[in-house]
């Protein structure tokens, strides 16, 4: 067992690490799974494992031993869509009775799914030595019915009660009634029925011929009290859910070219991002990462859908719909809650419900409202969807109100931040760890804090909010929103540029003052449009030197820096969907290589990757011939806006932007990088139209083909 505490910060703690035990995710809606790669679950490492269901966990232990001991494990893994978890196992030398039963005697094929808050397991036995055999195994089982909070590290100084397990010849039912009120079941059906069940075993005793197989059911179903509990099987649950991710599929544009190993990238970053996408009530929404960000995120969600954007728009609409519904009405400080303000997350557990936690719905971030506005800009421009917006129209002017009268609370014309909730964020920009924000002598930055990069989406907000005035019939709020932001991008390059960093401040402080840190947070300046070129070209420089690129990805902090760690959270680290950000950046300032450096660090660091899955984040150390990248041991993965990465990395280089209601596609100075020589892309949609193209490299040169167009396509290559 590992020894996990939590600290105010809300930091995930441990003695442990995740990457010291092998773990499979699945998940489906708003329940997801980790197993061990034996399909076990078990309380080791971070204690993480276990089946969850709106932010509870239903199932803390399952075991499967053969006389005390474990099968050997022959292989693991998930099918390239993330549905199905497959464990090969044979049995361990072990006595059955007076006789020894010899390993490699009895395979077990082990097979698992998620589907309606239901997890489906087979496992079939068979026979493959001589001899006729009886084999005795147990199952362990339990359920804690632990918060995400408390597995995370939180303790709480009370909980609900458990109720005595309910149990007959093929279930178990264990309860608990919590704090809230609500009652949370897991009912355990074996099929068939177990030579003896108890509350926390089941013993069988299978007999099988040599050659002859037997197949043994498991389903673990979550139930909260209230809630809808699907009732059909294993084979139904199946189809159903093979079924839901092809819909899910059918979606995204086709992309494959002539690297196998980036196909596989680009194949589990489409099953990750299905796998973590969720139906909520206004339409589809990217969950933010397994095991500890397995629910909306303001922030996460505008980000992915802005990464891609060009491959599936439906993500993006799903994701302005729940944020418009979920916009703040009033004025809370103990949720950082204020009118227009977008949501940071919300939570669906005992502890948000009893507010032992904030995250209920929570408003700690300075950045979700500007991205919001970004997003709704970029998903008009992609789609051409004019119906769609005018209905967000006004959560568009109320995000612009906020900015103005509370993210601006001084009117210095700068966002800031500052916690007015006692359990909230400290910092509340995406990074978010409580020491990410300094000098240059290490001194903690004093809030309210103005960030860089914040600016920059300030801007870009007011620049996307006059694009959406216009094509509103609004043209006069069109043209001040522009003299805003050019203002802005005036003041901005004055108070934050440092010449002695040769950067942008990573922030300014509550007096003022400049944190004079090289960040990684100067990229997304690039992105949002708001550096100036003069400075673009020594950030572009910096970015990619040794003081920020290692080799596998650009660092958030420059080895420059006073508290530059590699092994932290926000201080040193490499995460892809920074690296995606910079890298469009770069693109846009006419840094195409630049670019590609990124995008071939963060390539090659997948290669060392398991099952070829972007994580959160990886460590910073520098790269060093013959070895992988440095693992972070208590990284998400998968984690969405990592998943979605590679489409922004990919679409930077192609200089590719689609214009759905002008219905054109533009591919402004495509290059590729080293390891790509062709690209395809299949159903690209732009408005109601879609096509195929392929672009390919020629004598150091890239051409782009346009194979097939369906609708009035207007196609426009800029050399």
């Amino acid at each position: 067992m590992t020894d996990v505490t939590q600290t105010d910060d809300y930091r995930i703690q441990a003695t442990s690490d995740r990457a010291a035990e092998c773990t499979r995710v699945l998940k489906e809606g708003e329940t997801f799974a980790i197993f061990d790669c034996h399909g076990d679950i078990q309380p080791i490492g971070l204690g993480e494992q276990g089946i969850f269901h709106e932010g509870t966990r239903f199932l803390s232990k399952m075991e499967l031993r053969f006389a005390g001991e474990r099968p050997l494990q022959l292989g693991s893994t998930v099918n390239k869509q993330n549905e199905f978890l497959a464990v090969d196992l044979m049995n361990p030398d072990f006595y059955a009775g007076d006789r020894q039963i010899p390993r490699d005697s009895l395979h077990i094929y082990r097979s698992k799914f998620i589907w309606k808050g239901c997890c489906f397991e087979q496992l079939r036995f068979t026979n493959f030595s001589l001899d006729p055999l009886e084999i005795p195994f147990t199952f362990h089982f339990a359920a804690d019915f632990a918060d995400i909070f408390e597995v995370r590290g939180n303790h709480r100084k009370e909980r609900g009660s458990y109720r005595p397990a309910e149990v007959s010849d093929d279930t178990v039912l264990l309860s608990y009634g919590g704090l809230d009120g609500v009652m949370r079941s897991t009912k355990i059906n074996f099929k068939p029925a177990p030579k003896r069940l108890k509350n926390s075993e089941a013993h069988y005793q299978i007999a099988l011929q040599p050659k002859e197989s037997l197949t043994l059911s498991l389903t673990v179903t979550c139930h909260r009290h209230g809630g809808a509990v699907f009732s059909g099987g294993y084979e139904e649950a199946l189809e159903e859910a093979r079924a839901g991710s092809r819909k899910l599929r059918s979606d995204y544009c086709e992309i494959s070219t002539d690297n196998d190993h980036f196909n596989l990238l680009l194949e589990r970053s489409q099953a990750d991002l299905i796998m973590m996408t969720s139906c909520t009530e206004q339409g589809l929404y990217p969950y933010a990462g397994v095991p500890w960000f397995s629910t909306t995120f303001g922030r996460d969600g505008i980000i992915t859908a802005l990464e891609m954007l060009w491959v599936n728009p439906e993500i993006a609409r799903g994701v302005l719909s729940f944020l418009a519904s979920t916009q703040a009405e009033r004025l809370d400080p103990e949720n950082d809650e204020e009118p227009g303000k977008i949501v940071h997350e919300t939570r669906m557990g005992e502890m948000a419900a009893l507010r032992e936690i904030p995250f209920g719905r929570y408003y700690g971030s300075v950045d979700s409202t500007p991205l919001f506005i970004i997003l709704a800009e970029a998903y008009f421009k992609c789609t051409g969807d004019r119906e769609f917006v005018s209905t967000i129209w006004n959560n568009v002017l109320r995000a612009l109100d906020w900015i103005d009268l509370y993210g601006d609370a001084d009117g210095d014309g700068f966002v800031e931040y500052a916690k007015h909730s006692h359990q909230g964020l400290v910092q509340q920009g995406w990074k978010d760890s409580n020491d990410s924000v300094f000098h240059s002598d290490g001194t903690l930055a004093d809030a309210p804090i103005a960030l860089c990069e914040v600016q920059g989406y300030v801007y870009a907000a007011r620049v996307a909010a006059a694009v959406l005035a216009e094509a509103l019939g609004e043209g006069g709020r069109g043209t001040q929103l522009r003299e805003e932001a050019d203002a802005l991008r005036r003041k901005f390059c004055e108070a934050f540029w440092c010449d002695d960093i040769s950067s942008y401040a990573l922030a300014l402080d509550g007096a003022k003052r400049p944190c004079r840190v090289r960040s990684s947070n100067v990229g997304h300046c690039l992105m949002s449009r708001i550096a100036a070129p003069e400075h673009a070209d020594l950030i572009a420089a910096q970015l990619t030197s040794d003081i920020f690129f290692t080799g596998w990805g650009v660092r958030t902090i420059a080895t420059t820096e006073k508290r530059y760690n590699p092994m932290s959270y926000h201080n040193g680290s490499i995460w892809p969907h920074d690296n995606a950000l910079i890298a469009m950046g770069l693109a846009q300032y006419g840094f195409r290589e630049a670019a590609m450096t990124v995008f071939e660090g963060i390539f090659d660091a997948s290669l060392a990757m398991d099952l070829h899955r972007l994580p959160e984040l990886f460590c910073g150390f520098k790269r060093r011939e013959d070895f992988s990248p440095i693992l972070y041991p208590v990284a998400c993965a998968p984690q969405a806006w990592a998943a979605a990465s590679v489409y922004f990395l990919l679409q930077g280089c192609m200089g590719l932007t689609v214009d759905g209601e002008k219905h054109q596609v533009r591919f402004a100075h495509p290059v590729l990088p080293s390891f790509l020589n062709e690209v395809r892309i299949r159903r690209l949609r732009v408005g109601d139209s879609t096509l195929d193209a392929v672009l390919k490299r020629y004598n150091g040169d890239i051409a782009v083909n346009i194979l097939r167009k369906e609708g009035p396509v207007e196609v426009i290559i800029v050399k």
